[in-house]
């Protein structure tokens, strides 16, 4: 069965003629063209679907590198060239064949005869003026084909970055940038292992991480003090966890306040300092 040419079925899958009598009659019997006209109308439905998509990120360049790859192999065609046969023998009238100029035909698979002993075998020469014309008549057509192959990839490369950026998905998280930071030690007779660490955020922020502090009967207050005076202000205080983060006041001098200290303070209406400092540490940035 001969099935329907590819560039027809490329011209009805994007509607732009409709079958004849027997097109339909074939379609209705071919299963093959059938499924590759499927497909054809998937492809084209896509690249409808996406016309109304806007402000989305460039497909990336492999995408575009391999539609040129494919619109450049489409547009190629091997070169016709021409050879001359060698003169042929002197015929029993003592004539000489002139040489002719043939076109070379267009490779096809088969058998290839032997000449026979004695004789000079005639090479068969297809010409091709026939299918240069055939060619010339189907240049809009295959023109098309190739256009439909390259915005099936680009609609292709749009729906796959559309799914990864869809707006259900979430954002990922930026790092935080860390412009200063301190361990935290055991201070005065806190337990050894009692620790932490802080770190002081880009963004104005006091990220606090501790571990092993032990309970006391009221809560946890953080501290900036200058090491020099021992002028300190509170940051603020840690709930049940490990993990606490703190604003801190603008424009705060870390330089001259760098001691991180964190003390155990009891619910007696007293805003100072308890004088029982857990952990400690010194920023540097």
């Amino acid at each position: 069965m001969q099935h329907l040419d590819h560039d027809r079925l490329v011209f009805l899958a994007l509607g732009e003629s409709e079958a004849d009598n027997g097109e339909s009659t074939h379609l209705g019997t071919c299963a093959h063209c059938r499924v590759e006209m499927t497909t054809l109308r998937q492809i084209a439905g896509l690249g409808v679907e996406t016309q109304g998509l806007a402000d989305l990120p460039d497909p990336p360049e492999h995408l575009w590198q391999g539609i040129l790859a494919q619109v450049s192999a489409a547009e190629t065609r091997p070169p016709v060239t021409e050879i001359r046969r060698p003169p042929v023998p002197e015929q029993a009238t003592g004539t000489t064949a002139e040489p002719t100029v043939d076109t070379v035909a267009e490779p096809t698979i088969g058998t290839v005869a032997e000449p026979t002993i004695g004789t000079v075998a005639e090479p068969t020469v297809t010409r091709l003026d026939s299918a240069r014309r055939s060619r010339r008549g189907r240049g809009w057509s295959r023109w098309a084909a190739t256009a439909v192959t390259a915005a099936a990839a680009a609609a292709v490369g749009v729906v796959g970055t559309v799914s990864v950026l869809r707006p259900d998905d979430p954002a990922p998280t930026p790092k935080p940038v860390v412009v200063a930071s301190a361990p935290l030690a055991a201070y005065g007779s806190t337990p050894p292992a009692a620790r932490g660490d802080a770190r002081v955020l880009q963004d104005g922020q006091l990220h606090l991480h501790v571990a092993n502090l032990p309970r006391v009967p009221g809560y946890y207050e953080v501290w900036l003090i200058n090491p020099t005076t021992m002028e300190m202000f509170s940051v603020g205080t840690l709930g049940g966890g490990q993990d606490a983060l703190l604003p801190l006041p603008p424009n705060v001098d870390l330089k001259t306040y760098s001691v991180v200290d964190v003390s155990a303070e009891r619910f007696d209406n007293n805003t100072r300092h308890s004088g029982d400092s857990l952990v400690r540490g010194t920023l540097t940035g």
